[in-house]
């Protein structure tokens, strides 16, 4: 460790903080989109395929704010049939339509470990 003098502490010490902050921040950003981009592959391969059109409509997208790091994972093409197929719908004539559980599943899978990571990382220091 480099001699610092007294007068320049608190600036080493800043500069230390901060370069903490930008590795973690990175590595945080990167590992959210390495799992958002599993649960968009997870989502492709299990959401309902008839023709194929709801299950290549999924998409990525980022949505960061300072300080935060966002990613949706949502049908861009069909976004009013996701909750429908989700969670089954009531029929016109009567009775119901099964639920075909996509989204769920594949957040429920990849989420945890992400958080797991997330500790690691802010552990370790990037």
């Amino acid at each position: 460790m480099a001699n610092v003098p007294i007068d320049q502490l608190a600036a080493e010490i800043i500069k230390a903080v901060r370069e903490y902050t930008e590795d973690v921040s990175e590595a945080v950003e990167k590992k959210v989109d390495e799992v958002a981009d599993q649960v968009l592959e997870e989502v492709k391969r299990i959401a309902p395929k008839r023709t194929g059109k709801y299950r290549r409509g999924f998409v990525k997208t980022n949505r960061d704010e300072p300080g935060r790091v966002r990613r949706f994972v949502w049908n861009r093409r069909h976004y009013m049939l996701v909750h429908l197929l989700e969670f089954g719908h009531a029929k016109r004539g009567g009775g119901r339509v099964a639920a075909r559980p996509h989204l769920r599943p594949a957040y429920d899978k990849h989420v945890p470990k992400l958080l797991d990571d997330i500790r690691r990382i802010i552990r370790n220091g990037g």
